[in-house]
């Protein structure tokens, strides 16, 4: 008997989408430097350093961030109901925690933690974001606009399928970007159109730029159907100026575009001068109703002073389309049944969290204020550790959890890029891996203006960490510039 011996499927007869996109903050760095942990581990002593920091990724917890004990406490309480009449309990958790508890176990399918729900989430829990939100912006928020999510991205994903119909649809998006959006673009069959952010004025959105950008999409036959915005910035950490805001919103609503606001990061604000305003405040304060202009806008648990990544909690919610269009939303998400509901009451504490006069406010402030503290203070430290680096700039850090410094390297380590057939960026951070096992990202991956080299670096790793770092960061620069200055 005779038979095919040929693979049924290979990379040439996959979905060819997959292979164009790439999402370097889980790139090849971070491949190099899990290969490098298993080298550690089975060859102790073997490499210049013990352990590898990882400073690809905003994944606060993995590097030490602690979690907030009232999330947990209630968290632990809807996995475990019966604990909760139990004489035992008021000494474990606290009032408030079980108070909590029990409101959200009556409003669960079936009391349990392990039902489907409402592919569009537990109406309870989105009544409690869309209060929030409300409590947040001065302005109201309907729990049916509210779409609780497996975090951030499986919402940005659903908003691009409904979105993108051809390759002739196109999405502003900045520049550099999270690749997410890029790599989402691609994967739905649409065209990406990139505007690019100002370095020089602190990664700024020039709307001058993006109206450029506008025009000559259009001329080339494309239809755009939204801008990206992300505020605070990712990977850039800017924050964006209400007046940057105003004229992002007066244009997309000229323009007919929807607003894809992605503010996941909006509890991450650290310039004095400046503080987070949602782009849906930003339009009812001009006086614009959803009439008027299409706005989702995005957060997740994953960020903030929470960092609960691993729970995969998040909301969308959508102002200014139809119910017939917010119906077809509801049918795309029910592909997947529902969000898990980890996540949907975690994003529901994060937007309704301990208020004054709750037992268990004290605590839950002074945790976030441990939080925000020393988030800035690593900030600070490493920001100064790579402006004092030869050739080397970082813009002023104001949100979000990132460093974009750019890298002016000499052109004898160029060359050598060239040669290895890798970007300049790409060939200085795995000769920073190697040396001193930091994993950072190359800046191309955000795709920034042709020409620049970048890196983006995590601040998250402990205070502790960071203080180990600095110096092997300077030894290690010192040594690359003197390799190739001449």
């Amino acid at each position: 008997m005779s038979y095919n011996k040929t693979p049924s499927i290979t990379a040439e007869t996959i979905n060819q989408k997959v292979r164009i996109f790439t999402y370097e903050p889980c790139g090849e760095i971070v491949r190099h430097a899990r290969r490098l942990e298993k080298e550690i581990y089975e060859n102790p002593g073997s490499l210049p350093f013990q352990e590898i920091i990882y400073c690809n990724l905003g994944n606060p917890q993995a590097l030490g961030q602690r979690p907030i004990n009232f999330f947990r406490e209630v968290l632990s309480l809807c996995d475990n109901p019966s604990l909760i009449d139990r004489d035992e309990a008021r000494a474990l958790f606290s009032q408030c925690a079980l108070k909590r508890a029990r409101k959200i176990i009556e409003s669960l399918p079936g009391r349990d933690s392990g039902c489907y729900t409402s592919s569009q989430g537990v109406r309870s829990l989105r009544e409690a974001v869309a209060d929030g939100i409300a409590a947040r912006d001065g302005f109201p928020s309907k729990a049916d606009n509210i779409f609780l999510t497996d975090g951030a991205s499986s919402a940005i994903n659903m908003m691009m399928q409904i979105l993108i119909r051809s390759h002739e649809d196109g999405i502003l998006c900045p520049l550099p970007e999270y690749p997410l959006y890029s790599a989402s673009i691609v994967l739905h069959g649409g065209t990406m159109v990139p505007y690019n952010l100002t370095e020089d004025s602190g990664w700024m959105l020039e709307i001058f730029e993006v109206k450029r950008c506008l025009e000559e999409a259009r001329a080339s036959g494309l239809t755009i159907r939204a801008m990206v915005v992300i505020n605070p910035g990712n990977p850039t950490g800017q924050v964006l100026s209400i007046t940057n805001q105003e004229e992002i919103v007066e244009f997309c609503r000229k323009e007919g575009l929807v607003i894809l606001a992605d503010e996941v990061y909006q509890e991450n604000v650290y310039t004095e001068n400046k503080r987070f305003n949602s782009f849906k405040k930003v339009a009812r304060s001009l006086g614009y109703d959803h009439n008027d202009l299409s706005i989702v806008s995005f957060h997740s648990v994953s960020m903030g002073y929470y960092g609960e990544c691993g729970r995969r909690g998040g909301y969308m919610e959508i102002c200014g389309f139809g119910d017939d269009v917010i119906d077809e939303i509801y049918k795309l998400a029910s592909l997947t049944i529902c969000p898990n509901i980890a996540g949907q009451i975690l994003i529901s504490l994060v937007m309704d969290p301990p208020k004054l006069g709750d037992q268990s406010f004290e605590v839950f402030t002074d945790e976030k204020e441990e939080v925000y503290s020393s988030l800035l203070k690593r900030a600070k430290a490493l920001q100064k550790a790579f402006s004092s680096l030869e050739g080397v700039s970082c813009n002023k850090f104001e949100g979000a959890m990132y460093l974009f410094p750019r890298l002016r390297l000499p052109q004898a380590a160029i060359k050598a890029a060239q040669l290895d057939g890798v970007s300049p960026d790409v060939f200085y951070a795995h000769r920073l891996l190697g040396a001193t096992g930091i994993a950072v990202v190359p800046g191309s991956g955000f795709h920034p203006v042709s020409g620049t080299s970048h890196i983006r670096c995590t601040i998250l790793p402990g205070v502790e960490k960071v203080a180990a770092m600095v110096p092997r960061l300077q030894a290690f620069h010192e040594a690359f510039m003197d390799e190739f200055r001449g």
